[in-house]
Formats: C-alpha cells, sequence, structure tokens
C-alpha cells in the first residue's frame, strides 16, 4: 500500500492537494449452492468489530496471478470450499473518491468442501451458511456492513 498526495489544479485551475491510497485489486467471491450462500465472519481492525461477509482478499505481494486464480486461492484459503465453476459477474471499485483499489466480484458454484488454510491475520475466522432471507435480513440489520459484499450481491442480482 502507498499513501500519497498530489498537488493538482481544480477546474477552476485554482491549486489543490488531493489524497490518493494505491492498494493492489482483491478478489471477491459470492459461493452459492443453490440454497445458502457461504460467509466468513472476522474481525476487522479499522472499525474494531466482527462483521459477516463474502470471502475476498489479495495476495500481499504484486503477482500476475489472474483474478480468478486469486478468487479459488482466497475461496479455499478462507472457507475450504474449492468452486467447480467460477464465473466472473464484474468489477467494481471500493472507494475511488480516495483510493485506487478495486475488485473483481465471482460466483463459485459446484463447491467441494475441504479444509481451509488461514493467514495469520485471519485467526479467529469462522464460516457459516446462510440461506436468501437471512442474507438479506443480515443486509438490512447491519449484520453485514461490508460494502464490497453488498454490491456483490446487488451484481449477483442483477445478473
Amino acid at each position: 500500500m502507498r499513501v500519497r498526495e498530489d498537488r493538482i489544479e481544480r477546474a477552476d485551475g485554482s491549486p489543490g492537494v488531493y489524497g490518493v491510497v494505491d492498494k493492489s485489486d482483491y478478489a471477491l467471491v459470492i459461493p452459492f449452492d443453490g440454497e445458502h450462500y457461504f460467509l466468513v465472519e472476522q474481525f476487522r481492525y479499522p472499525v474494531g468489530a466482527r462483521y459477516w461477509e463474502f470471502p475476498q482478499g489479495s495476495w500481499e505481494a504484486e503477482s500476475e496471478t489472474s483474478p480468478e486464480m486469486l478468487a479459488r486461492a482466497e475461496l479455499a484459503e478462507e472457507t475450504g470450499l474449492r468452486a467447480g465453476e467460477l464465473r466472473h459477474l464484474g468489477y467494481l471499485y471500493g472507494a475511488y473518491g480516495f483510493c485506487s483499489q478495486g475488485f473483481d466480484v465471482f460466483l463459485a458454484t459446484n463447491c467441494t468442501e475441504g479444509a481451509p488454510a488461514r493467514s495469520q491475520e485471519e485467526q479467529g475466522m469462522k464460516v457459516r451458511r446462510f440461506n436468501t432471507r437471512d442474507l438479506e435480513a443480515m443486509i438490512r440489520t447491519g449484520a453485514i456492513r461490508d460494502g464490497a459484499s453488498v454490491a456483490a450481491y446487488g451484481l449477483l442480482q442483477l445478473d
């Protein structure tokens, strides 16, 4: 991650400063077995709380790996699920007002179960499946507050 301040010229010609966070893209996966969605719950340090979200992540080091390979790896790492089919739903930015990071959204189906291989930062992560009614109630009540997960679910509904 890199944080920078750029000197800019506004449309009216006045000078300004624009703060930018540059961060590698990530992949978000919506695992669905035909009846249930699989979500993970973990502690998110910046907000000091645990929330449910779809599996997602990137690699620390820059990589030439395709978004699909990253999605498959993150899904297996966090949930233990291996996607039989992976369909790309779209590409979004999470906060393009200050951050260059975007993310690819995938739908994973025909998954097989295995053991997760979580990183040290993912200790205490939980995985659970939810039906559509419960998932949507969690969005409405704030049990899911991850904007990327909510936006990805919206992409799925438009598919």
